[in-house]
């Protein structure tokens, strides 16, 4: 893998991947712009394909070395900042920035040795709110709105371009300096209210509970919490859970 003395690159990852040709495509317009870590959840066609080692034509690289996930969670498991690429409307409250921004952002992130990863869904339909819930961002291309859908590897190749375009200066230092919880990190938070709620029966009625789930999901995302913040809030809810005890 390329390594960089600014810290780690972002890992692109493909969310349920369809065509193996879009794979190695995208493959392609990684290593165009200096990205070799790709990370693939659950590819509909199972993996290796040689569809996706016949497209990527020279950047078989970054295939070999892709790793392979059964889920999201998975393979977010090590990041500390994560961008969802969109062109729909989402009804989840999130910073919506354009490309420039995002990887503006990604580089100060990187400077600071934090590790970013770029979302990417699946070809028919993108990603799905569950997806788009666990990222601290949403990245949104100004297309035409009477035809917005995006061939994946466009997709990558887009994000991979600003990326390289930004590797310039270094901004958002306190962005930078900010030591973010990272996505396992607040996912176990999560885990640990929703495990609390469930017991005090806070998700009522239950043909409400799963949506409910998710805004809180997607709240402790959006909230980009340090890790001070995460250590604190699991700290007060055991405090709550005692003096009640």
């Amino acid at each position: 893998m390329i390594d960089t003395a600014e810290g780690p690159l972002p890992a692109i990852v493909l969310v349920r991947p369809q065509m193996g040709e879009n794979i190695g495509a995208a493959a392609r317009a990684m290593l165009n712009f200096g990205l070799d870590r790709m990370r693939l959840v659950a590819p509909r066609d199972g993996w290796p394909n040689p569809n996706a080692v016949a497209m990527a034509s020279g950047a078989g690289r970054v295939l070999d070395a892709a790793g392979v996930f059964d889920d999201l969670a998975g393979a977010l498991a090590d990041c500390d900042y994560v961008f969802a690429t969109t062109a729909r409307g989402r009804e989840l409250a999130k910073p919506v920035l354009s490309p420039e921004r995002a990887m503006e952002q990604a580089r100060a992130l990187q400077a600071a040795g934090r590790k970013v990863a770029i979302l990417f869904g699946p070809e028919r339909a993108g990603l799905e709110n569950d997806d788009v819930a666990r990222a601290n961002a949403i990245v949104t291309v100004p297309v035409n709105p009477e035809f917005f859908s995006l061939n994946l590897a466009q997709s990558v190749l887009l994000m991979a371009y600003e990326w390289r375009r930004q590797g310039g200066e270094v901004a958002h230092e306190v962005l930078a300096n900010t030591e973010f919880a990272s996505a396992i990190e607040v996912e176990k938070l999560g885990d640990h209210f929703e495990a609390e709620l469930e017991r005090a029966g806070f998700f009522f009625p239950e043909t409400k509970a799963a949506g409910m789930k998710l805004v809180l999901r997607n709240m402790w995302v959006r909230l980009g919490l340090t890790k001070s913040d995460v250590q604190r809030l699991h700290g007060m809810l055991r405090q709550l859970l005692r003096d009640r005890a």
